[in-house]
């Protein structure tokens, strides 16, 4: 047991809007991969549809053509086995079908085991990603950051 999990944000523009043929396979998917996910080892929580009240956040309505998905995982590595060594990984290698190069965004980071990041929490690590670049408050795959150690009494 750790004292950290890893969130992630997932932020990305589809092609055409849900329904549109151009896409459906890849909305056809999405109930498919939150179910892989949700069964994954290592998986902890994700953001549900459902749970997301953008005007509570003073956030207009986003595009119907944009995504987001937001999760927590025990660890890294953990993460890492669902998006690359699982079915997730047909999807990801079909992304160019579905999503316009250059709008998409993924920023990770660490959180204290048991505490839920908000969707405001992912917005602004995103933020941080894109103003500071990688760091060890907002980072990537390709340039991690270990988990915090805390200090005990």
């Amino acid at each position: 047991m750790t004292d950290f999990h890893l969130a992630q944000m997932n932020v990305a523009k589809l092609r055409a809007p849900e329904g549109d043929p151009l896409v459906a396979e890849f909305t056809a998917g999405v109930d498919l991969m939150n179910e892989l996910a949700d069964r994954s080892p290592g998986f902890v929580w994700r953001l549900k549809e459902e749970d997301v009240d953008l005007a509570a956040l003073g956030i207009e309505p986003a595009p119907p053509e944009m995504i987001a998905t937001m999760s927590v995982w025990e660890s890294l590595e953990a993460l890492r086995g669902y998006v690359y060594h699982s079915t997730h990984l047909d999807y990801l290698r079909r992304r160019r079908e579905w999503f316009v190069p250059g709008e998409s965004a993924m920023v990770l980071w660490w959180v204290e085991a048991g505490r839920i990041p908000t969707l405001r929490d992912g917005l602004q690590r995103l933020a941080l990603l894109g103003a500071e670049g990688p760091g060890p408050r907002a980072f990537t795959f390709r340039q991690p950051f270990p988990a915090p150690v805390l200090s005990r009494p």
